[in-house]
């Protein structure tokens, strides 16, 4: 997979910034990036410091481009960025200079909002919040998608599967829930994989009634009206939606493509997916991408804080992939609003 990650990522060039550009791990990283032409790279911070960390760790980062944040030129520019997005909600020029000049993560998302980085990738010594806050104030929520979610994939030895939402909504509801699974099947196609989307339940089917199962099945029959497209199904048990004998006994013989074979999935709130994940994670050992935010109008993807170098490359090489699709569906629609005002 991480294969097919990385030739997907070299297919379309595009830019991805890095705000934590002296960070060491995200040094390394940039290095590998670079050396195997997986995008181009903006890194923020003071050049001769980054170049310094370039020959500690044996990286060549002569290709990327080097911003330093404190450049006045830069920070006014972005600055004023900053202030048209939010003076709605109060902002002065002078407030966005302040906290341009001390949060090279909001600066990057200034810098991806006006189109000078096609994504960005940070956290490594960020937290979530200081992530995702700035990208939804800045960058907004993609118009046909009303809610920022996450997918994580796992790498398992037999094959690769999806788990969402694992970082952001607390407890969504039948409608979030069906958003989820909708931009879950999206994502998974972007990079190359058919979606088999199951939302899961403590119940299979009909097998049992109350008001947890009743929404995870009202999210899956929302979520089939609005994409009829999708191979999407539920409730089902984790059970029933991985193994097809369990699946064959649980849905008492009914026709079904996704019981058994699902790769797509979709928990009912953020305290299993989590969970899951861990397990997954300390039980298997398996290498896992993500989380990958979706949703938002130009891809911003969060790293752990205790991630390793090969984990910042593929959430990298991840974010590529994601801002070609953004540009490609973007294009589409772009097409089909000059098709209906001809018409």
């Amino acid at each position: 997979f991480r294969n097919s990650l990385f030739s997907r990522a070299k297919e379309n060039n595009q830019v991805i910034l890095l705000p934590e550009g002296d960070e060491p791990r995200t040094v390394q990283a940039a290095g590998f990036i670079l050396q195997h032409g997986l995008c181009s790279l903006i890194l923020l911070g003071e050049r001769e410091k980054l170049l310094e960390a370039a020959k500690v760790y044996n990286v060549d980062l002569r290709s990327a481009i080097i911003k330093d944040p404190s450049d006045p030129q830069e920070l006014e520019k972005y600055a004023t960025v900053y202030y048209q997005t939010r003076k709605h909600k109060g902002m002065t020029l002078e407030k966005a200079r302040e906290i341009l000049g001390n949060d090279p993560i909001t600066l990057g998302t200034c810098m991806v909002s006006a189109g000078d980085a096609d994504g960005m990738v940070c956290g490594a010594v960020h937290t979530t919040a200081n992530t995702v806050r700035p990208a939804l104030q800045i960058i907004k929520t993609d118009p046909a998608t009303p809610i920022v979610s996450s997918v994580m994939f796992i790498c398992l030895e037999d094959a690769v599967v999806a788990y969402a939402d694992v970082a952001i909504n607390a407890s969504p509801s039948a409608d979030e829930l069906a958003t989820i699974a909708i931009a879950s099947a999206d994502t998974v196609t972007a990079f190359g994989l058919e979606p088999r989307v199951a939302l899961l339940s403590y119940a299979t089917g009909d097998s049992n009634a109350g008001p947890l199962v009743q929404k995870v099945a009202d999210a899956a029959s929302i979520a089939r009206s609005r994409r009829p497209d999708l191979l999407l199904e539920g409730p089902f048990q984790y059970d029933a939606a991985v193994n097809a004998a369990a699946a064959k006994i649980k849905l008492k013989g009914k026709n079904s493509e996704v019981a058994g074979k699902a790769n797509v999935f979709i928990f009912p709130d953020l305290n299993s997916s989590n969970i899951a994940c861990k397990v997954v994670q300390q039980h298997t050992g398996a290498t896992v991408i993500g989380p990958i935010l979706q949703g938002l109008r130009k891809p911003v993807n969060d790293l752990s804080r205790g991630c390793t170098v090969k984990d910042i490359i593929a959430t990298i090489a991840t974010t590529a992939i994601q801002a070609a699709a953004e540009k490609k569906k973007s294009k589409a629609v772009a097409v089909e609003a000059m098709k209906a005002r001809k018409e």
